[in-house]
């Protein structure tokens, strides 16, 4: 029983840290795309500036520019709520192994327990006997 039970702790605590390393990479990938929609609105910035200060190039290049950075936009939106969808999912997977988790490890440790308690009341059994058998032989002597 105690083996199988820490092997369960032990599988348990492999899902988790599994869980967990998915969820950084989920992370980092919503990171990502942020980071890119922020380049590309500076990008945006840039490039408004640009039109600006040559209004006559500018004016029919800026028109087919703008119209490609609002799909982007649109691209980069849609993908932020699929991961932020796809990391809530792995948030509440990580929740639930963490609590199978913690369920095997109370478990665990009130086994422990229980045969420590055990243990003890063996050896102060053991040491009641001891001090009676040396009070008995003391007795006897006198």
């Amino acid at each position: 029983m105690a083996e199988g039970l820490a092997t369960l702790v032990r599988v348990n605590e492999w899902a988790v840290d599994n869980k967990r390393r998915e969820l950084g990479v989920l992370l980092r990938e919503l990171n990502e795309l942020v980071d890119k929609l922020s380049y590309l609105e500076h990008e945006v910035v840039v490039e408004q500036d640009t039109a600006t200060n040559d209004p006559e190039e500018a004016g029919f290049l800026y028109g087919v520019y703008a119209e490609g950075v609002i799909q982007r936009r649109q691209n980069f939106d849609a993908a932020i709520r699929d991961k932020e969808a796809e990391i809530n999912v792995a948030r509440e997977s990580l929740n639930e192994a963490y609590r199978t988790l913690k369920k095997f490890e109370v478990i665990r440790d009130n086994r422990d327990a229980r045969e420590q308690k055990e243990r003890d009341h063996i050896d102060q059994t053991e040491l009641n006997d001891v001090g009676l058998e040396t009070h008995w032989r003391y007795n006897s002597k006198q």
